[in-house]
């Protein structure tokens, strides 16, 4: 197997991992406040990552850590968005609405950078506003709570993926170290909105302590490795379409393991935000240039 094919599969392991996290966190909710389980989570993951990476956590520089903190700050608005989103919709809507940083990524680079978005963005927007639409307006025509909380992970993900390729991209700055400070950024954070929005708690049931724990390890402090290491072995677009799987992930296990059922003009609107996604991730340049030397 070679090196990008092994890539592309951890790549969906991970993507496996996230989608997974929607109805874990829904679980652990039950038992945990909100930002008790973010900053459980955050906080297990990172010292994780530290106690393995230890050696390499040494002599982290000024840029590093700079950029460590904004990211961090922007991942824990995500992260903060998230869990309140989960909390007042359902798994299947977070899913899908909470992958939308492919599209509002472009848009937000527009309003920063003035880097013009392609046609295809206007076209992916399009598609995704009536697909959210029919996945989310209720007999009244208004959105759950939670469906416009979740419309902050996209936004502030897109934040968070800005920053990051402008931090990747300087010399100075060590992309490992930054991705594990990252953590402990949203774990400290989330910690003090603990004690500010709520009660402290900690996991009380066995089922709960189990999935938060996998939450820390896997869907925090694993996956944000691997992905910072096997990004390396692929090609940019390999990785949007794969993570393009994670709400169809989080909506299968949603429908096996969560019971969760959605009218059937919810499902036509599923599958046009997923469309919305491969569109933005496709390139169609290379599809149309392979189209013609087949003719």
């Amino acid at each position: 197997m070679n090196k990008q094919r092994r890539a592309d599969l951890l790549l969906v392991l991970v993507t496996g991992f996230w989608g997974t996290s929607y109805f874990l966190t829904d679980l652990c909710m039950a038992g945990m406040s909100p930002m008790s389980l973010n900053a459980f989570r955050f906080l297990v993951g990172f010292a994780v990552l530290v106690l393995f990476f230890f050696k390499k956590m040494k002599g982290i520089s000024r840029a590093t850590l700079k950029y460590g903190i904004l990211v961090g700050l922007s991942l824990a608005a995500v992260y903060v968005f998230y869990a309140y989103g989960i909390l007042y919709t359902s798994i299947t809507n977070a899913g899908f609405i909470c992958a939308l940083p492919v599209v509002t990524t472009p848009i937000i680079e527009f309003i920063v950078s003035r880097r013009r978005p392609g046609g295809k963005l206007i076209v992916a927007l399009v598609i995704c506003a009536v697909g959210m639409g029919m996945l989310t307006l209720n007999e009244q025509f208004r959105p759950a709570l939670g469906d416009i909380l979740c419309l902050g992970v996209a936004v502030f993900y897109g934040v968070d993926l800005v920053i990051t390729d402008r931090a990747v991209h300087k010399p100075e700055v060590d992309p490992l170290q930054m991705g594990i400070l990252q953590l402990g950024v949203v774990g400290v954070v989330t910690l003090i909105l603990t004690f500010v929005l709520e009660k402290p708690t900690l996991p009380t049931t066995p089922a709960v302590w189990a999935s938060a724990l996998f939450l820390a390890v896997f869907c925090t402090g694993i996956a944000f490795v691997v992905q910072t290491v096997q990004q390396q072995y692929t090609t940019a677009s390999h990785v949007g379409l794969i993570f393009t799987l994670e709400p169809l992930f989080s909506a299968i296990i949603a429908f096996f393991l969560g019971g969760e059922r959605l009218r059937p003009i919810g499902y036509v609107g599923a599958v046009l935000m997923m469309l919305s996604l491969v569109l933005m991730e496709m390139d169609w340049t290379a599809v149309k240039a392979k189209l013609r030397k087949k003719t």
